[in-house]
């Protein structure tokens, strides 16, 4: 988005650890359910893959420049609680690539 700046965290050893501990979980339900045949068991699993989102937004977004959200200065909170979509998932890209995610990596 135009004029719309982000401030990635940068990816050290530590943070990775930080980051894999609190995927790790996820990644195992959400594997889970993307066996199942059902309606369920895909909802579930794309529930899933949300809040797996979600975290990566909180782990990697540092800071919101050149937006305004509900006429005030926007936080990274605010961006991903009411901002717009597409700029969600502009972010949630940049933060992908820092983790040095491969394209299916990043499909999750």
């Amino acid at each position: 988005m135009p004029g719309v700046e982000f401030v990635i965290a940068r990816m050290t050893f530590g943070r990775r650890l930080e980051l894999m501990k609190k995927v790790r979980e996820l990644a195992t339900k959400i594997e889970y359910f993307e066996a199942g045949r059902d309606e369920k068991n895909r909802m579930e699993a794309s529930l899933l893959g949300a809040q797996m989102d979600q975290l990566y937004l909180a782990w990697g977004l540092e800071d919101v420049f050149g937006l305004t959200v509900d006429g005030v200065s926007a936080t990274p909170e605010s961006l991903v609680e009411r901002g717009p979509e597409e700029l969600v998932h502009e972010a949630l890209a940049a933060i992908k690539a820092e983790c040095g995610l491969s394209e299916t990596e990043r499909k999750n």
